[in-house]
């Protein structure tokens, strides 16, 4: 019997068949045995029959998920398809069952040979899945631009080396966190990968200087989550029940938020739905805003707009295809509910997300959250917090009716900036006081005057002109018309002017990206609504100026960390844990002041009310079990995951050394930012604090609590 009932599916777009289909039957059929990939053992084993082929039928898929295309691009793409899932079952079949970390690695090394952004593919070919990628490559890449080559290869290349990341957790017999899992099933599902696909199908790129912006990132990562999440429900008996595999929603969902398998699959169709849902509100707000900010062409926004009628026609026929294919578990479905019967279905769910209301909250207690790394204070701590008062009342944040100079005493940056870099000198303390209080000043002004005014055209300019503070190359641009852009002005001069020019680019980046953080934030108050789960999370990091932080601390490594080391799996998973963590302690501790006071939305503990549907406390429950979840990562990604790498890579000593520090600098961000938060005023302005501490947090203690809770 199947381990649960497939869900029923949110379904918007009608699946259409290609007609070139049985051309494509009969041109793969001959290509995979030309590359070796049927019936030709590899190390003693057969991974593809000829009935194998025939049964999982990816001409049926491509020819459900493309279907506008001409034959011949039908049948490349069919041959793509074909590569990547014996590839898949080829990693399983030598690698998986019964893991061989160092030989996979290996594997995984030699396969960039055969997709050069650059040049020609020069090294021979030594197994069915290297063959396949060189004569894939050489059909595919001359038709496109060096900025898809280079999205492309690297969509690839994650597609297949994260299969090392699935590989760890199976040998180690560990199952990821939701946040984790969502965020590594992307690279290792090949969705992006896909979606290069699509721009190929429809025969036009998307234009390069928007390629790398959110509403594209957005609609690339929401489809991505969407098609991974569909597989997850189709493959959990085969997969889990099969393979033993771990890289299943259906089981991380089943095992994190302890629900029964058929509660758990239809959480996880919940999701996917939510996923579809934000697709198509981006596509209709965010989209239209992004080509008119660009001035993109005619031809530029045709691709765009075929870009994304490509990406639901994939949608739409990925999900006819798993119907159908025998790979996957789909006997005895439920009735498909058609394109009316989708939108009815899920019209509550779309609903309870646009109709975000005031809520009293219920008393709550806080636990005290311990981490297992000490706190250490900078010396110069009294010294900045006068200087950074006297900066900001010079500067006008005390003078606009946001905050008064008491606030700005009560609030406390430089203590946070204190604990964050104990090492810092008088000045760099200073200067990190007055980021976070220009930071956090900023962040209340735009609900304060745009999100409640629902002025998107006002909040757009004033970004506008925050940015033009920021000149790269140092010289000033406009004339400072309020606080937000006299002290962002003083704070880039006093910040840029020591970095290199390349230094300076990507530290501006990491502005921008919160400034436009707080625009989605405004975006989400005009419409009255409560943010979709993972794009909260991914969102929050740059709200809260994580980002900005981190980029400042690899300016203070960059002589001795290559610069590629930061785009590495360790080094993201090890930052964006740690984000993660102090991002939700936020949302914990100010609940209250946000919900009830202010009739925010953007708080984690809301966002899990409202997704989950559970109370309060249970909302609670879940967020502490998160940021548990995520230390723990950080924790494991910092002792066990970054000497790994260290060896891998053969890093000198001096890398070796800055990361390490880096390391330790998170490990300082953590503590310096819980401690902050238990001293500050900034969340007990309602008359009193509003919860108060009890019982221990941090590594293994959310099972000890979720257990307390039981036994009372």
């Amino acid at each position: 019997m199947q381990p649960f009932q497939l869900p029923e599916f949110y379904t918007p777009h009608p699946a259409r068949l290609n007609p070139n289909l049985d051309r494509a039957r009969t041109h793969t059929r001959a290509w995979a045995r030309e590359m070796d990939m049927i019936d030709v053992p590899q190390h003693g084993t057969v991974v593809w029959s000829a009935e194998d082929l025939e049964a999982h039928d990816y001409a049926l898929l491509c020819a459900y998920t493309h279907p506008d295309c001409d034959g011949e691009t039908l049948d490349l793409i069919t041959d793509w398809y074909v590569w990547v899932f014996y590839f898949d079952d080829h990693f399983v079949e030598l690698y998986k069952r019964s893991p061989d970390i160092a030989g996979a690695q290996a594997y995984l090394d030699r396969l960039p040979l055969f997709m050069p952004v650059h040049g020609f593919i020069t090294a021979a070919p030594e197994n069915p899945v290297e063959k396949g990628l060189a004569d894939l490559w050489r059909r595919t890449v001359g038709r496109h631009s060096l900025d898809w080559r280079e999205r492309f290869a690297a969509n690839t290349k994650h597609l297949l080396d994260e299969s090392m990341w699935e590989l760890h957790n199976i040998s180690s017999k560990r199952l990821s966190n939701p946040i984790e899992y969502v965020e590594m099933r992307r690279k290792v599902g090949g969705a992006p990968w896909s979606a290069n696909l699509v721009e190929h199908a429809v025969g036009l790129e998307v234009p390069a200087s928007i390629a790398g912006s959110r509403p594209i990132g957005v609609l690339r990562d929401t489809f991505s989550d969407a098609v991974h999440l569909r597989n997850d429900l189709f493959s959990y008996e085969r997969e889990v029940l099969d393979e033993g595999e771990l890289s299943n929603g259906v089981l991380v969902f089943e095992k994190f938020l302890g629900l029964p398998t058929q509660q758990a699959a239809e959480a996880v169709n919940d999701l996917l739905t939510s996923r579809l849902h934000q697709f198509e509100h981006t596509a209709l707000t965010e989209l239209p805003l992004l080509l008119d900010e660009h001035a993109v062409d005619p031809i530029g926004r045709a691709a765009v707009l075929g870009y994304v009628k490509g990406l639901q026609d994939w949608q739409a026929g990925g999900h006819e295809w798993h119907l159908k294919s025998s790979r996957y578990m789909n006997a005895a479905p439920r009735p498909q509910l058609g394109v009316l019967g989708s939108f009815a279905k899920t019209m509550p769910q779309r609903i309870r997300q646009f109709s975000s209301t005031p809520k009293t909250v219920e008393p709550y207690t806080l636990p005290r959250f311990e981490v297992p790394f000490p706190l250490t204070l900078a010396p110069h701590l009294d010294q900045a917090r006068g200087e950074v008062v006297a900066w900001a009342v010079e500067h006008g944040l005390t003078s606009e009716g946001v905050w008064d100079e008491g606030k700005v005493r009560g609030y406390d940056f430089p203590l946070c900036s204190a604990g964050i870099d104990p090492d810092a000198t008088p000045q760099e303390l200073f200067l990190s006081g007055c980021w976070l209080t220009w930071g956090t000043y900023a962040d209340d002004v735009y609900p304060l005057w745009y999100g409640t005014s629902r002025s998107l055209a006002g909040v757009k300019a004033q970004t506008a002109r925050l940015k033009a503070c920021m000149p790269l190359d140092l010289v000033p641009q406009l004339v400072p018309a309020n606080a937000m852009e006299l002290s962002l002005a003083d704070l880039w001069q006093r910040t840029a002017g020591p970095m290199t020019s390349a230094f300076r680019a990507t530290f501006r980046e990491t502005v921008d990206a919160m400034l436009d953080a707080w625009v989605w934030e405004v975006i989400n108050m005009h419409f009255n609504r409560i943010p979709d789960p993972i794009d909260y999370v991914e969102m929050r990091r740059s709200t809260f100026g994580s980002e900005l932080t981190t980029s400042l601390s690899r300016f203070s490594h960059s002589a001795t960390v290559p610069a590629e080391l930061w785009g590495t799996r360790v080094v993201q998973t090890m930052e964006r844990s740690a984000m993660d963590y102090c991002t939700m302690l936020n949302d914990v501790f100010s609940y209250s002041k946000e919900i009830q006071h202010e009739g925010e939305v953007h708080n984690m503990v809301r966002v899990v009310e409202n997704f989950l549907g559970v109370s309060q406390s249970r909302a609670f429950e879940i967020t502490y079990a998160l940021m548990d979840a995520r230390l723990d990562q950080f924790v494991r990604s910092v002792e066990t995951d970054l000497p790994r790498l260290f060896d891998d890579l053969r890093l000198d000593p001096a890398a070796r050394s800055g990361l390490t520090r880096y390391a330790d600098e998170l490990k300082d961000w953590i503590a310096g930012i819980i401690h902050w938060h238990e001293e500050t005023s900034r969340y007990d302005e309602t008359g009193g604090h509003p919860v108060f501490h009890q019982g221990p947090s941090g590594l293994g203690t959310s099972a000890l609590r979720l257990t307390s809770r039981t036994s009372r």
